[in-house]
């Protein structure tokens, strides 16, 4: 079973490569997708018996809920055909991993990107599901996924064995779930994060790098709406998971909820900086611009927490395994 789930991260990766490429063809040959495009309808003319021609302004659509795409690209709908054989992959990848190990398999930093990255991508279907025109995104998170996974394979990876003696706990699995969980949605969550900001240039008139990049994507407000929701989704469950689930389980493996652990301080770092956000957003004073800023910082902190805590700085919590 070890050596099928290693076969099958294999067959992942390549596959969500498939994918990435299928959607970059859509995304440089295709049409833009009209997510949330504001659009003035011709103006109506009221005639009046007897009086002067009134002109009513139909109204404008919406930019606040993204809008169903006006077509469906064939190539861009075959990358989403192999994104679902990927995500297949991937969860047999877990799921074989789980069955060797005999336990669930998040118990060191290859195992925990196989699970976030398997969230993120679950998450991704979600909002595909709920909004379709959104599918130009699915480049950028496929790309995420190749990046991730392939790092996982090359730099992270461990073989097959049992939990740390310290792991072996009920609150293991709570808080492990919650932080994967809340993690694989911050993942998604950066997408259109990142994209909104260059879709946001874009639309005040700059045309180069990096801005041309999203001549294709939705709308700067779907873009920033979706990234809110995404991340005041996760927060709620990220608090839960690091910062209360945690410290009962460290009380309870250590005698102490808290103890200035580096993966302790990041992951309190990262609360800090997603509350931030959050109330950054929150606040009409400040721009969305400078507000999504501060959602790339977080992620930024999560990707310290998850590679540089557990590769350059030891503690109670290096279970790297590399």
């Amino acid at each position: 079973m070890a050596e099928l789930s290693d076969q099958l991260l294999v067959v992942t990766v390549l596959a969500y490569l498939v994918a990435m490429i299928c959607h970059a063809a859509e995304y440089a040959f295709g049409t833009r997708s009209h997510i949330g495009r504001a659009a003035m309808r011709p103006e109506r003319e009221l005639v009046m018996a007897g009086g002067p021609v009134v002109k009513e302004a139909a109204p404008i659509e919406s930019v606040s809920e993204p809008v169903p795409a006006r077509s469906n690209g064939l190539i861009g709908w075959a990358a989403v055909g192999v994104t679902v054989l990927a995500a297949l992959a991937h969860i047999g990848t877990l799921v074989t991993r789980g069955i060797a190990a005999d336990r669930v398999p998040w118990g060191n930093m290859y195992e925990f990107i196989l699970s976030a990255t398997f969230i993120g991508i679950a998450a991704w279907f979600v909002v595909l599901v709920r909004w379709p025109g959104l599918r130009h995104l699915g480049l950028f998170v496929a790309l995420f996924q190749v990046l991730l996974l392939g790092v996982a394979g090359m730099v992270a990876y461990t073989p097959v064995g049992p939990l740390v003696p310290a792991l072996d706990s009920a609150w293991f699995i709570i808080h492990i779930a919650a932080v994967s969980t809340s993690s694989g949605i911050f993942l998604l969550g950066v997408v259109p994060a990142a994209l909104y900001l260059m879709r946001n240039g874009y639309e005040k008139g700059k045309r180069s790098f990096p801005y041309s990049l999203a001549k294709n994507v939705p709308n700067a407000a779907a873009l920033e709406r979706l990234t809110f929701r995404l991340h005041a989704f996760a927060f709620p469950i990220w608090t839960f998971g690091a910062l209360i689930a945690g410290p009962i389980w460290a009380e309870a493996s250590w005698g102490r909820y808290w103890g200035w652990d580096p993966k302790e301080v990041w992951a309190f770092i990262s609360w800090i900086v997603y509350a931030g956000y959050l109330h950054a957003r929150a606040t009409p004073s400040v721009r969305r611009n400078v507000a999504t800023w501060i959602a790339i910082v977080g992620f930024l902190t999560m990707l310290m927490n998850l590679f540089g805590v557990n590769l350059f700085f030891g503690g109670l919590h290096s279970y790297a395994g590399v």
